[in-house]
């Protein structure tokens, strides 16, 4: 008699509930994204919510952190699905059994930025490893994220193949890509950034790419679904709808369409381009 005392009891309040929050509460569907910055601050992932919303019904909510951090956020149960740059990070994330169904969406590009007159000569060189050379030579500042981020990954491979990141003038900021950039705009300072950030960020002055296009520098974004086999309480169903809507021809078309405040094109839509996950 205890099991069925207790329903009866509850009806009442459950009652009350669908009066107060309508019929349709109980089964609104959500999706909790763990995402890299970039996609973030430029506003595209704003674009992306409210398309996905229409389309489906499901609701979007998402934290924007470095991409070791979404990682560890997914890690720890908080995320259903990942945005991610960092395919070295991401196929650690795949080995350890927390993801499923890696999908490529989109691209940009890494560059260096430094002061307008580049006092080390940056724009002068052959590839990253050298222009990375010529600022540790000139000894002039530069500022790394050093928060474990797509672009710190990167950033440290790239300081590898010059040979080693300089012991002086080299300052880590612990935080996000337009913190970064704004520290380096006041100490006259080099750093690396992506293409969408800088060019998405109102209000940067002191600042420009001095060295960019290289193919060393490509930056390419994924998707990856939680798997829920290792995390039970992943949304796999909503995880894996929202990897369909950003693979799909409209999901590509609203990623590459998309100029946020810049009035450009800050990301190239990958996900129908066979052969393009190139980053080692």
């Amino acid at each position: 008699m205890r099991g069925p005392s207790r329903l009866s009891s509850a009806i009442p309040a459950l009652m009350l509930a669908v009066a107060v929050l309508g019929p349709g509460a109980a089964a609104e569907r959500t999706l909790m994204l763990a995402t890299t910055t970039s996609v973030d601050a430029t506003g595209l992932l704003d674009v992306l919510a409210d398309e996905f919303k229409k389309d489906t019904g499901i609701t979007l909510k998402w934290i924007a952190v470095g991409t070791g951090a979404a990682l560890k956020q997914a890690r720890d149960g908080n995320a259903d699905a990942v945005i991610a740059h960092a395919k070295k990070l991401e196929d650690e994330f795949l080995r350890d059994g927390f993801g499923v169904n890696r999908r490529v969406i989109a691209r940009n590009y890494f560059m260096i930025v430094g002061p307008a007159d580049d006092p080390a000569g940056v724009s002068g060189a052959a590839s990253a490893a050298e222009a990375l050379g010529r600022i540790k030579s000139s000894r002039a500042p530069f500022v790394s994220r050093g928060d474990k981020s797509g672009t710190h990954i990167r950033e440290l491979d790239l300081w590898a193949l010059a040979g080693g990141r300089p012991e002086a003038a080299y300052l880590e900021t612990g935080q996000g890509m337009a913190e970064t950039l704004r520290v380096a705009a006041e100490r006259r300072g080099y750093t690396l950034t992506d293409t969408a950030t800088y060019h998405g960020l109102p209000g940067l002055s002191g600042l420009k790419p001095v060295f960019e296009g290289a193919p060393e520098l490509e930056n390419i974004y994924a998707v990856i679904a939680v798997d829920p086999a290792r995390i039970p309480t992943a949304r796999y169903t909503e995880a894996m709808t929202f990897i369909a809507f950003l693979t799909s021809p409209r999901g590509q078309k609203l990623i590459g369409e998309f100029k946020g405040k810049s009035g450009r094109p800050l990301f190239e839509p990958l996900a129908a381009r066979p052969g393009v996950d190139l980053v080692k």
